[in-house]
This record gives structure tokens, sequence and C-alpha cells, in this order.
């Protein structure tokens, strides 16, 4: 029955194989019919004709019709693609519209019936969606923008010729809303051919058309601050704001007839400020450090408050004062560089020589000294600020680093035990109770609370209240003490001001104590040789 059928289907013609007259019910019945007879239709010459007709309309973004010519004398006529579906059986349209109401059953005939599906695509209306990155940062919208410049006519309103740099101040801290001693940093900003002056244009060219009015604030200090070429921050692109700073601000007008402790002013502050915001330690401030930092904070409050003494975080004139008298006074031979002997003398002996040794190894951080075997002033700003606040994530890091012997990023019971030994021993030479280290160590885990007892990770310590005093025990002996004894004094003093840090509480001590011998040395006629005469310390 097969082999008389495969014999007809081969003298079948090829209009009968376009399966116009084919009836459903026998497709269904027999659906290996027409699988054959769609096999054979293919190896027909007309249909590779008009396949190949229809790549090409494809191709050129014509509608997918076709001619095709019939060898009958009853079928001589132009049709579209032949339909895939027997007559009367074209796929319903869904049988209710938008409007729920039952749709009207149509039979598509003709080109629209198999349409392109690419140029279906083209037709498709497109979602227009606004624009959301700007290379340049975002416009201002056009009642900001008329505010702003607004704003700005009025200020430069009388300045033909522009505005000095002592005359951009209040435009500065009004329209911008920076802390007034950016003036002269925006100044040399927008006045790139060094004028003199800055025109109303040009300032507008810059903060208005340049987009810096919708940028946040800390996008904007960065922009002004650093150089075009770099990414980042350095040290020295902080310093011209720390000379307006110094300038301009009532509590530091007492440092005008001291240049120099000017500038070790300045100094301190910026190495305090990459010591807390660049936490990567490569001298490169990212934006990224500092939106994450409160240096932003810092510097409103230090242009708003008269006090400069009450901006605790890097600018306070007495944090500088209790920093640079106790550099002085290790820097014994006076040429700004201490070796170890003058650093074991820290805190009344306070470290031990094993410390020492791994702080001059500069394992946990590079000196900044030219000189072998000294650290430099920047260099011993990084130590105090570490040493006397070991609750910060910079001194928890350096400390650290200084305890892991073999760098492998964990604390071991020898590796603490070797620091701990010289504790013990200095315990035992002051007659004083020795503690064992494996009861110190039981204290440590207990105040830790490590995932894995036997090794410390700076994980674990990160976040710890108690932290610091896990590297007093091991290196610090009077802070050991301290902690021992539950010392009441700082105790009262942590209760009575919480939100201070402790170094904020240590400058508070020191700042204190040095006073007292500053008027002590004024009262007996200044026979105490603590300063030089070229550096006589203000006060």
């Amino acid at each position: 029955m097969d082999t008389d059928f495969n014999g007809d289907l081969g003298r079948l013609h090829a209009d009968l194989l376009q399966l116009s007259e084919v009836s459903p019910t026998s497709i269904k019945a027999n659906p290996q019919v027409a699988e054959m007879l769609f096999d054979h239709w293919l190896s027909i010459p007309e249909t590779a004709t008009m396949v190949k007709s229809l790549v090409s309309n494809a191709k050129a973004g014509g509608p997918l019709t076709v001619s095709v010519s019939s060898s009958s004398s009853s079928a001589s006529t132009s049709s579209s693609l032949p339909s895939m579906f027997p007559a009367g059986s074209t796929p319903p349209l869904s049988p209710r519209s938008s409007s729920g109401s039952p749709r009207t059953m149509k039979h598509r005939a003709g080109p629209s019936s198999l349409s392109s599906p690419l140029r279906l695509v083209n037709e498709s209306v497109k979602e227009l969606i606004p624009q959301f990155y700007f290379q340049n940062g975002c416009p201002a919208p056009n009642e900001l923008k008329e505010r702003c410049l607004f704003r700005i006519n009025q200020f430069f309103h009388g300045h033909m010729d522009g505005l000095q740099i002592n005359e951009l101040k209040p435009v500065t801290k009004e329209i911008c809303k920076l802390p007034s001693f950016l003036s002269n940093a925006l100044f040399r900003k927008i006045d790139v051919s060094s004028t003199g002056v800055v025109s109303r244009d040009a300032f507008v060219e810059y903060w208005v058309n340049g987009n810096m009015l919708t940028k946040d604030i800390a996008t904007q200090i960065f922009s002004i601050l650093k150089q075009p070429d770099l990414k980042y921050l350095t040290q020295e692109d902080f310093k011209p704001v720390l000379r307006e700073l110094l300038a301009t601000h009532p509590g530091l007008e007492f440092l005008q007839s001291t240049p120099e402790f000017q500038e070790r002013y300045a100094e301190t502050v910026v190495y305090r400020i990459f010591y807390y915001v660049n936490r990567l330690g490569n001298g490169r401030l990212t934006l990224r450090e500092l939106k994450r930092s409160d240096l932003i904070c810092a510097m409103q409050h230090a242009d708003e408050e008269e006090d400069i003494n009450k901006v605790l975080r890097y600018f306070s004139y007495e944090h500088f004062y209790v920093i640079y008298c106790k550099f002085w006074e290790l820097d014994t031979d006076h040429d700004f560089q201490i070796d170890k002997e003058n650093l074991i003398r820290y805190g009344n002996h306070a470290l031990t020589y094993r410390i020492v040794d791994r702080i001059f190894s500069q394992v946990a951080r590079k000196f900044t000294s030219k000189v072998e075997g000294k650290m430099g002033y920047g260099d011993f700003v990084y130590f105090i600020l570490s040493e006397e606040d070991k609750s910060s994530e910079p001194s928890l890091e350096y400390w650290f680093k200084c305890i892991d012997l073999d760098g492998n990023g964990i604390l071991s019971r020898n590796e603490m035990q070797f620091f701990y030994e010289e504790q013990l021993h200095r315990m035992e030479c002051m007659a004083q109770e020795p503690v064992l280290f494996e009861d110190v160590l039981c204290q440590i885990v207990d105040m830790i609370s490590p995932e894995n007892e036997s090794y410390f990770t700076l994980r674990d310590l990160k976040g710890n209240k108690l932290s610091g005093s896990v590297f007093n025990i091991l290196f610090n002996l009077n802070k050991f003490m301290a902690f021992e004894s539950r010392d009441p004094f700082l105790i009262r003093q942590e209760r009575e001001n919480p939100n201070l840090t402790e170094w904020d509480r240590f400058a508070h001590r020191e700042y204190i104590r040095l006073s007292m011998e500053e008027d002590a040395d004024d009262a007996s006629d200044g026979s105490a040789d603590v300063w030089d005469s070229s550096l006589e310390a203000p006060f």
C-alpha cells in the first residue's frame, strides 16, 4: 500500500501539493500524508524559485509576497505565500477584545496572512526612555538654574570686570553652599588663565553650565581640589585650603605671628585627614573615600564654629598642640627625626622593645622619612593616633599587622605569646604579681569571642569595643595595668562623654597637663629649656 501511494505521489501536480483542496479531516487522520506532501513540495523547482524570491525580499526589507505561476489552465493567477493551514482553518483571534465583547471571527487572505515579522518589529511603537546618564553630570532643572542665575547676578552686580580673589568668599558660601575657606581654591579653579579676576560669565560657565550646581557637596569639593589630570586627591591638594583657613579663621588668628607653627598645624591636619579618610593608605584619596568619611561635616563645622578647638575631628588646635609637643619631647636632638631609643621613652616607657622593633621594621606602614632607621613627624602622627585610640579601624589594622609575624592574616597563640613574654618579664621586674599567658589568653577569648578560638582574625577584632585592650595587654604595660584595675577616673570620663573617642579624651588630658607645665615654666622665669628659641611653642 505504501509503495502504491509513493508512486501516485510522484505524479501529483504542483497545484495539488499546495493543499488548497485537501480536507482538514484527511490531514488529521493521516498526518504522515501531510509530511510527505510538504517534503515533495519543497523539492519542486517552482518552490525553490519562490523561496529565493522570499529571501531576497526579506533582505531588501520588502513585503514577503510572491507570484506563483500555475501550470494548470484553470489556475493562472497571482497569489501570496501558500497558506500553511488548510482552507478555513486560520488560527482564531482572541475570543474577547479589550472591552470584553466577543470578537468577530475573520479569515485572513492575501498578503496580510503571513506578513513579515521584521516589519512588525519596525512598525511597533517604541517606548521613549528619558536620558539617565550624563557624562558631565545631570543638568540643573530650569527653575533651580533660574534661581541660581538670579543670585549670581546679584553678587556680580556692579562688578563688570569680575570679582577678585578676596571678593569670591560670599559667593562660595551663599551660592555654592561650600565652606568659605574653599573660596581661594574655587577661584583658581575658574581663573585658569591667572587673570586675577573671575567674571560673571566664567563663574556661570563653571558652576551652572558645568553642572556643578546639581552635584553633591562631596563631589563638588573633590572636583574643586583635585588636579585636572588625576582621579584622586593628594596631600598637596589640601594645603591651599589649610592656608586660607589659617588666614581667615578667628580661632587661629593668634598664629599669625608664628608662621612656622602655621605650617606645622596645616601639616598635622592633613596627616590626620589621610589617616582616617584614606583607608587604602596609599596617599591617594578617592571620591568614594571622601563620601564615606566625616570630613565634609568637619569642614562645615570648622567654617561655622569660631572656637576651632570644638572641632575635634581633624581641625582642633589643641590636638595639634598635643601631637607636636609629644614629638618634641622625644626628639631630643631636635633634628625632626626620632629613632628606636627615642620612641621607647614614649608614654613613660609604656611600650615593649619588641613592638618598637616591629614598628621600625615598617611592616605595618612604610615610613615617609628619608633617613634610614628614623621616623619623621608624619610617621609619628600616624603612630600616636594608632597608639592612643586602638578602637579605630586604622589603629586595629596597624597593630594587627605588627603582631602578625608571619603575615598570614591571623593572630596565633604563639605570636601573641611572643609579645606578651616581655610584658610578663617587666611585671616581674617591677615586683608586680605576674599574670600568666594562659590566663590572659582565656580573658582575651572571652572578650572577643572569635569564630575560631584557636586564632584571631581582623574581622574578629573589628566591631568589638574591647579590641584595643587586646593590644594593650600584649605590649603596653601601663594601659594593661589601668585596664586590669578598671581605673575609676577613665570609667567616669567614658560615662560623662560617651560620644568622645579614646583619642579625644587622651588629647584633652594631655593638653591640660602640658598647659600646666607651660604655666609652671613661665612662673620659673622661663628657665626650663624645653623649646628651641627659633621654635617657641605657641599657646
